[in-house]
């Protein structure tokens, strides 16, 4: 909105501070008062708007194929971005913050209130796919591995962020255990829960972001054990990638090939529900 404000008053500058000068500077390269450069800014819009007609029934008839084509466009440039800031931010306890929103559906299921119900006794994070070692580790095999404690941000698309510290399992710790195969390009995480849409929520990471040193499986926020609302009994942190992916309730994790098979094809509930992309770096 800002945009389109910035956008509105910068053209009425132009047209009533000097038109036609002003369209010769910018349309002709050239000074004086004649008609050229009004001439080619009139015929250039006449461009936009013919083609923003021609678009539009398009983009809402094949919007996946609009978002294919976005993402070839601007794909390379946005992975090759991924690793300018390799290190993200970590903060201090202090830094803290005193509210951390809840988001996202919560799991409902008689099989997830069965496991709260008693503690989570009965979990089993399930790891296989293209692995050498498939494991099934309860809680208790899960807080006897390496610890992990981080404190880093949290950043929603949605435009809020808020700070924590984190406790887990490094996913270093996880791959050194399972031992993917040269095949897996892709981890596949799984939620008890569903979406707001009704379906298993999941989303898909590339294997290459779980060997960050800020990757992890968190099972404590803030010194507890995480809460219903924040993702119990784990939950996925991996720092370089926006809060709709940081799947909770986790309660499997697939390394594939590539995730096209997998629910809608696009790499997460979200990105098959709306059009959001794969890969969401902050």
């Amino acid at each position: 909105m800002w945009f389109a404000l910035f956008t509105v008053i910068h053209v009425t500058l132009v047209f009533t501070t000097g038109l036609l000068r002003n369209l010769n500077h910018l349309y002709a390269a050239r000074g004086g008062d004649s008609w050229i450069g009004f001439g080619v800014f009139t015929a250039s819009m006449v461009v936009v708007v013919v083609g923003w007609v021609a678009a539009t029934p398009f983009t809402l008839q094949h919007p996946r194929v609009v978002q294919r084509l976005g993402h070839a466009l601007i794909g390379p440039a946005q992975r090759l971005f991924e690793h300018v800031d390799a290190t993200p931010g970590e903060y201090t306890e202090k830094d803290v913050s005193p509210y951390f929103w809840h988001n996202g559906q919560y799991p409902d299921s008689a099989e997830y209130r069965a496991l709260f119900d008693g503690d989570f006794a009965d979990y089993r994070l399930q790891i296989g796919g293209l692995v050498d070692n498939p494991v099934a580790l309860d809680l208790r095999q899960l807080r006897a591995m390496p610890h992990h404690e981080q404190i880093t941000q949290h950043f929603c698309i949605q435009g809020w962020s808020g700070i924590a510290k984190w406790g887990g399992v490094s996913m270093r710790t996880i791959t050194d255990l399972v031992r993917p195969q040269p095949g897996a390009k892709w981890v596949v995480f799984y939620s008890l829960g569903d979406g707001p849409d009704k379906g298993r929520y999941y989303d898909a990471h590339p294997i290459e972001q779980m060997n960050h040193h800020l990757t992890m499986l968190a099972y404590d926020m803030n010194g507890e054990p995480l809460s219903y609302g924040h993702g119990a009994p784990l939950r996925l942190r991996n720092e370089v990638q926006l809060g709709f992916k940081q799947v909770k309730w986790i309660s499997g994790i697939e390394f594939v090939a590539d995730f096209t098979e997998i629910g809608g094809g696009h790499g997460g509930y979200n990105e098959d529900h709306e059009f959001f992309g794969y890969r969401q770096s902050i």
